[in-house]
């Protein structure tokens, strides 16, 4: 999610969400160590925890000292990306070809877990390339959990480091939800998230029992909130048992204008800041024109208050329709 989940995004998921818990955009080591402003990587708003910050890096010393940094920062978990195929991130030996080096993740958890006292969690692929065996995953896991990391963030899908694009990483390779239930019942202490191709709430919620009743403790999504993001307010009655009503998209759009005028006062610039509003009411009657305002807003930096009336509008006119 590098370049969508920055925080203006975060702050949006957090009014539709309170329970559900938030990750930073990959961001690497040295970005915040060897930086001349670290807070440009590590600020966030109070109201975004809990927060993770998602670290991506091969080396060990200069991720604990992020780490450390960041649990300063007030962050509550540090996670390790071990899943990211981009030829930008294998580059920098970070990312799903570390999966190759699995003494090397476990060198580098250690480091962090010695450095913070918040949890420290991977974020993986279920195998890269050729190495995609039951024997290669149970052997990286494994390792990795003898150094401290009790929580896997697993993409139930393999990368290819060669041939595929980022977003062909995210399509091509099938869905396996099979083999992660499989590392449940190897590993049944470890806390095991499922990741990839869940599209709603439902599903999620459906995903994480499988016909033996097999539980996993939990479930990422990335793109499928970022494209309609009004799902989240379900959130926290169907995960938590929350019974608190879900604020409306007005009252929501609201909050997030009266956000978005304070960070323009400190000079965001407008479609940073607006960009994440984009599909609030995503397929709603007239969502065409929202985005259009939305878009225009962004670009212009004209007074975002107008979204405010519109939502109102819109949302009067679905109240009438239903």
């Amino acid at each position: 999610m590098m370049d969508y989940t920055d925080r203006h995004c975060r702050y949006l998921m957090r009014l539709l969400s309170r329970r559900t818990r938030m990750y930073t955009e990959m961001v690497t080591s040295a970005a915040i160590v060897r930086g001349s402003d670290p807070a440009r990587f590590l600020d966030f708003d109070p109201a975004e925890q809990p927060i993770a910050l998602q670290l991506g890096g091969s080396d060990p010393a200069q991720l604990a000292q992020a780490a450390r940094l960041a649990q300063n920062w007030g962050y509550n978990e540090i996670n390790l990306n071990v899943g990211c195929p981009s030829d930008r991130v294998t580059s920098g030996r970070f990312g799903a070809c570390l999966m190759a080096e699995p003494d090397l993740v476990a060198t580098c958890v250690k480091a962090m877990r010695d450095s913070v006292d918040i949890p420290v969690t991977v974020k993986t692929r279920i195998g890269i390339d050729d190495m995609d065996t039951d024997a290669h995953l149970d052997a990286f896991i494994t390792t990795v959990a003898a150094a401290g990391c009790d929580t896997f963030i697993i993409h139930a899908r393999k990368a290819w480091l060669q041939g595929l694009s980022p977003k062909e990483n995210r399509e091509i390779p099938p869905l396996n939800y099979g083999r992660v239930f499989k590392l449940k019942r190897t590993f049944p202490d470890l806390k095991l998230v499922l990741n990839g191709g869940l599209k709603t709430l439902p599903d999620a919620l459906q995903n994480l029992t499988d016909a033996d009743g097999i539980q996993l403790d939990g479930a990422m999504l990335g793109r499928a909130p970022y494209d309609s993001p009004y799902m989240l307010t379900n959130v926290d009655r169907l995960f938590f048992g929350d019974t608190t009503t879900p604020a409306s998209r007005t009252v929501v759009t609201a909050a997030y204008v009266a956000y978005a005028v304070k960070s323009l006062s400190e000079h965001v610039r407008p479609h940073h800041v607006i960009r994440h509003v984009v599909g609030l009411f995503h397929g709603c009657a007239n969502a065409r024109l929202w985005r259009q305002t939305v878009s225009r807003i962004g670009q212009s930096g004209s007074d975002p208050h107008e979204l405010i009336t519109l939502a109102q509008k819109l949302e009067n006119g679905l109240a009438a329709a239903a």
